[in-house]
């Protein structure tokens, strides 16, 4: 019987279908194979089967309809012998009793089919109904239970089929069958090893009462607890359903009985009992679970409630400043408190960052020299970042003028006289004190109160160096006069100028008489640790030396250290400045030129550089580059890739970048021409136009290798146009236009290297012997030729001019002539020459020897 609450549903704002009060059949499938004539503690598991399936019926509800299937009782090694005896209907307890003590087992295990045949017989009845499957071995006909009932649930049949394993503890195969087909179906599967246990599964099985149940998971946006709290609510509920995926299993507390959903609210139809619900959800690292029992009368919502979701924390950056929002920062001790409700804490700094949960919040600033505080509610958002200024007013009573007298110079650990005066009224507990120079005010060591006297006496520090003696408030720590005092223990001094200039190069100059000579001079940030350096100087008996000053701007400190642990003996400030640096170039320049760059950079390091460089390289990358040395201008060299680019001035040292200028590195338009052919060995005359660089080149090589290697080669210089010797083996080949600084290739030409005897057409084809005796005469004919009024037929050297000869004869009208051979032997061309055209239309190497 189902008894559903829809009270706590509704609360929820769901809308719940009505579901049916209905009975569902009943079918009982008993396993009457051979097997069951085995026996338990002596007694036949069919007798067994007989006594509880007869006790059951008895005390099945007569108002239910029940039915009975039976396999494996009427032929041997039959798959087929499933039987429906007695169709469900009301009342059919005796005669399932009378039929079940009548069965003779001693066939196969058709279990699967048996299921099927029930369901079958059940489809008629179009609502849900309960197949309960009693048997004692592994299926014997059917080769995948599993398979077989996933399709007969995927049909439609709506049927549940709980399996009662009898006598089967151990075997493994027939646990897994029996167990798939109740998962399938969405049955239980339970086991039984004797009467009692067979009587009580069917119990368990037959009658069972269910309802509807609904789950949800909510968010809490008020505080609570660190955990998830489960609850079961008669009311409605004012949180929100928690967001994302969220899923629920459900089992009975021996897992017998597992159901999962997915949703938020989700709805269950679930026997009444006890079950464990595990939440599992995006939301939270871990499932969250607890124990309930779900009964007729109990509430039917199981609700679980999360804690709020941790807010991403505000970032507030808090200063403390001086007279406006716009003042400098305070210097001294500054303590932040953060309250809010019961929560509060406090941290130093100035400025002081804190990340802090959004919501509202008391900040109070506490000033501790000035012995002030101020407070301020701020409220912050989620996620925000803000900053917060504190204005702290300079006290607006001044403080008395007084002046302190002390010795200019001390030694180690001796007493010495002070003095002091002041206009108005000190404190006969403000003191004087000596400490080292650079201090923070109300720092002190050795100290004398005034107590109404106008000298005292201090003892000197145990370590040299550069102190002051300062007259010093009790109160608010304020320094009224200072004076400064040298405390040594050798005759040791160094100094340089007061300001350099980033980088640059500078004398200094020391008194360190009976020093080591690896003891050295070195400049460092002001207020660094004794023993630090950078760029030093070794003593090595000299009184003066150079530095280079840091990259960085700022406050600094020369000093004269010991070389084996670093102590300082003597120090003098210096201040290093930025330069006014500038660096200009052309806007636009050629792949591979030299371009003019200059620079005005007074004071820095004559090896600090001017380089070109991808736009937005690091600082510090350089390619070509150009040092100052001393220089306004020089000259850079363009990359070869096109693209934007920056001219940049940097330091030799750390690379940094003193000043940039952009500069567009563009393609250069270079033209190259030359012959098509030439015989090898043979003058090759080459034009350009566009050429980059000087040193940019003319190659020839043969076709096919790589951009950037070359053979001989003619700088382009300032000319546009050279002469070249074509290699010496026949092949294709490439005039190639190269950039000198990467070899990239600007503009190229084919060209067809002949052999070295070959004849030349380009217009004209010259058809004589290829050898002669000295002074023989003999015959030359050609072909082409063009339209103009002056063409020879020429004899010269091999190696004279184009249009220099020995003889010549007119080629105007005709196209044969007679030429007489030059006595001397040797090698000579015959040419077809346009003479008005100034070209040479084709070409005969002729030799000629005894």
């Amino acid at each position: 019987m189902k008894r559903i609450l829809l009270a706590g549903v509704a609360a929820l704002g769901l809308a719940i279908p009505a579901i049916a009060q209905q009975r569902p059949d009943t079918i009982l499938v008993l396993d009457a194979s051979g097997s069951m004539w085995g026996q338990i503690d002596g007694v036949n598991k069919i007798t067994i089967a007989r006594d509880v399936v007869r006790d059951f019926v008895a005390a099945f509800p007569a108002d239910e309809n029940l039915g009975l299937v039976a396999y494996g009782h009427r032929e041997r090694g039959q798959c087929s012998d499933i039987e429906t005896i007695v169709s469900p209907a009301r009342g059919t307890g005796e005669d399932i009793a009378r039929i079940v003590a009548e069965l003779n087992p001693r066939g196969m295990t058709p279990m699967t089919d048996a299921v099927i045949a029930a369901a079958q017989a059940l489809r008629h009845t179009e609502q849900a109904a309960t197949v309960i499957l009693i048997s004692d071995g592994i299926e014997t006909c059917n080769p995948d239970p599993c398979a077989a009932a996933r399709a007969l649930n995927e049909a439609g049949v709506d049927f549940t089929a709980h399996v009662i394993g009898f006598d089967v503890r151990g075997e493994a195969e027939a646990l897994l069958q029996m167990q798939c087909i109740a998962d399938e179906t969405g049955g239980r599967f339970l086991t039984a090893d004797n009467a009692e246990e067979l009587y009580g599964a069917l119990e368990q099985l037959a009658v069972v009462e269910s309802g509807v149940f609904s789950f949800a998971a909510y968010q809490n946006h008020e505080r609570m607890g660190p955990e998830p709290v489960f609850f079961r609510p008669d009311q409605e509920i004012s949180a929100e359903y928690l967001a994302g995926n969220v899923s629920w299993e459900i089992s009975d507390t021996e897992a017998s009985y597992v159901q999962t959903l997915t949703g938020n609210p989700a709805q269950l139809d679930l026997p009444f009992g006890d079950y464990v619900v595990t939440v599992t959800t995006e939301a939270w690292d871990q499932p969250v679970q607890t124990e309930m029992n779900f009964a007729a009368e109990s509430i039917h919502n199981l609700s679980v409630m999360f804690p709020p979701r941790e807010p991403e924390l505000a970032e507030l950056t808090l200063r403390a400043v001086l007279d406006s929002a716009s003042g400098p920062l305070i210097d001294t001790p500054i303590t932040w408190e953060f309250t809010q409700g019961d929560d509060s804490f406090e941290f130093d700094g100035n400025p002081g960052v804190m990340e802090v949960r959004p919501g509202t919040w008391t900040v109070t600033g506490y000033h501790a020299a000035m012995e002030l505080e101020q407070s301020q509610t701020l409220t912050l958002a989620e996620g925000q970042r803000a900053t917060q200024a504190f204005v702290f007013e300079t006290p607006a009573a001044p403080l008395p003028a007084a002046t302190v007298t002390a010795p200019a110079q001390v030694v180690v650990g001796s007493a010495f006289g002070v003095s002091w005066m002041a206009e108005g009224a000190l404190q006969e507990r403000d003191y004087v004190t000596i400490v080292p120079v650079g201090a923070e005010a109300g720092a002190y060591t050795n100290f004398d109160r005034l107590q109404g006297r106008s000298e005292g006496q201090l003892r000197a520090p145990a370590e040299p160096g550069l102190y002051e003696v300062r007259l010093q408030t009790e109160h608010g720590k304020a320094v009224l006069a200072m004076t400064p005092v040298e405390v040594v223990d050798a005759s040791v001094s160094v100094s340089g100028p007061a300001q350099v200039v980033i980088g640059s190069a500078f004398r200094v100059t020391w008194g360190a008489e009976g020093l080591h000579p690896r003891d050295y001079v070195t400049i460092v940030p002001m207020g660094a640790e004794d023993g630090a350096y950078t760029n030093y100087t070794r003593l090595e008996g000299k009184t003066e030396g150079s530095l280079r000053a840091p990259a960085e701007a700022g406050l600094y400190e020369l000093r004269l250290q010991m070389e084996n642990v670093g102590r300082v003996l003597a120090r003098a400030p210096i201040e290093v400045v930025e330069a006014e640096v500038t660096v200009s170039a052309p806007a636009q320049v050629l792949v591979g030129s030299a371009f003019e760059v200059s620079w005005s950079a007074e004071g820095l390091h004559p090896r600090d550089y001017v380089t070109i460089v991808p736009m937005g390289a690091a600082e510090g990358e350089y390619t070509d580059y150009d040092r100052l040395e001393g220089q306004s201008s020089g000259s850079l060299r363009a990359p070869i890739e096109p693209g934007l680019y920056e001219v940049r001035l940097q330091m030799e040292n750390r690379g940094r970048v003193l000043a940039r200028t952009p500069v567009e590195v563009a393609d250069g338009e270079v033209t190259l021409s030359g012959p098509e052919r030439v015989r090898a060995g043979g003058d090759v005359a080459v034009s350009w136009t566009g050429a980059i660089h000087p040193r940019d080149y003319i190659t020839i090589v043969p076709a096919g290798t790589a951009d950037g290697e070359y053979a001989a080669y003619t700088r382009v210089g300032d000319a546009s146009q050279g002469r070249m010797t074509a290699p010496e083996e026949p092949g294709a080949y490439e005039i190639r236009y190269q950039l000198e600084n990467a070899g990239r290739v600007m503009a190229r030409a084919s060209l067809e290297v002949l052999a070295s005897d070959a004849a030349l057409d380009d217009g004209a084809g010259l058809q004589a012997p290829a050898t002669g005796k000295p002074g023989e005469v003999i015959t030359v004919s050609w072909t082409g030729g063009n339209d103009s009024a002056d063409q020879r037929v020429a004899l010269a050297r091999a190696d004279q001019a184009d249009f220099s000869w020995i003889s010549a004869e007119t080629a105007i009208g005709r196209t044969s002539t007679q030429i007489s051979l030059p006595d001397a032997p040797g090698r000579y061309e015959l040419r077809f020459l346009d003479v008005a055209g100034q070209a040479v239309l084709g070409r005969s190497i002729i030799e000629v020897a005894p």
